[in-house]
């Protein structure tokens, strides 16, 4: 890629973007952030009790993702964060313009599959439903890329990489 990306790994919970994110830092040789990292620790204890984040208290969250990723702009990064809405991704690119996002997406009982097999993280299984609820796709004038997450995590940090590198051909020759 001819220069460094912000990239946020976005998803529903169980997608694997920590694990992805990860790989993809070690691709793209740049630094990682833990999307979960930014939340105050009331949102953390509101999803460990099983509640549903409001818009309300995602804004500070999505405010320290946007401010991480402008810190990175020109140097390359690759946070997660689970960027749901257009409305949360929107805030994120107002602070950030040149983030790409790579939404991970699945089949439910593949992602349900993974969620049991999970532990020590506190967003519990049952949230699952609700972020389904609120996921609203990448739409075509975001930038971004969209990656099933079927197979080994190899396999789909290789898709990534390859639909990044797509998405950045598209772009130069626009």
């Amino acid at each position: 890629m001819r220069s460094p990306q912000v990239v946020v790994v976005m998803g529903v919970t169980g997608t694997g973007k920590t694990t992805i994110g990860v790989l993809l830092t070690a691709r793209l040789r740049v630094p990682y952030a833990e999307g979960d990292d930014f939340h105050p620790q009331a949102n953390i204890a509101r999803m460990s009790a099983g509640v549903a984040l409001t818009d309300e208290d995602r804004r500070p969250w999505l405010d320290a993702i946007g401010a991480w990723a402008r810190k990175r702009t020109g140097l390359g990064g690759v946070i997660s964060g689970s960027a749901l809405r257009r409305a949360y991704r929107d805030r994120v690119r107002a602070t950030a313009p040149g983030i790409v996002f790579v939404h991970l997406t699945g089949d439910r009982a593949l992602i349900e599959e993974r969620l049991a097999r999970r532990q020590g993280h506190f967003m519990p299984t049952a949230l699952l439903a609700s972020q389904l609820a609120s996921l609203q796709p990448l739409e075509p004038d975001e930038a971004g890329v969209t990656v099933d997450v079927s197979g080994d995590p190899e396999e789909i940090t290789v898709r990534v990489v390859d639909a990044l590198r797509e998405l950045e051909r598209s772009s130069a020759e626009q």
